[in-house]
């Protein structure tokens, strides 16, 4: 359900016409304004010129965070894979022994 949310960034209020929880926006926006505050202090740059370089920082965090999930994913599949190899490996060390396989009888002819 779409509501309005007010939230502040980078000392701008924004109306908002949003579904999403007003709890989690406003986080977020805590988020970009920490970021905003890191960055402020020196008055040269615009408004907008410090909101692109957090926009860039954020996309950066983003980049690196799915670059992090694909290794991840990688290891994991890969040690999974390492280990369905050892189980077999050992299942087909255990399995007991039937005797000589039909074909392998001695003939009764001798």
């Amino acid at each position: 359900m779409k509501h309005t949310v007010t939230l502040e960034i980078a000392g701008t209020r924004f109306r908002l016409v949003a579904d999403a929880d007003e709890k989690h926006l406003a986080e977020l926006a805590s988020i970009v304004n920490d970021r905003v505050g890191k960055l402020g202090g020196s008055g040269r740059a615009s408004a907008a010129q410090v909101l692109a370089l957090v926009a860039l920082g954020l996309a950066d965090d983003l980049k690196s965070s799915e670059k992090k999930l694909r290794e991840v994913d990688q290891l994991a599949r890969t040690t999974i894979t390492q280990l369905i190899a050892r189980i077999d490996q050992r299942l087909v060390q255990e399995q007991p022994r039937t005797g000589p396989h039909p074909s392998e009888q001695p003939n009764g002819d001798s």
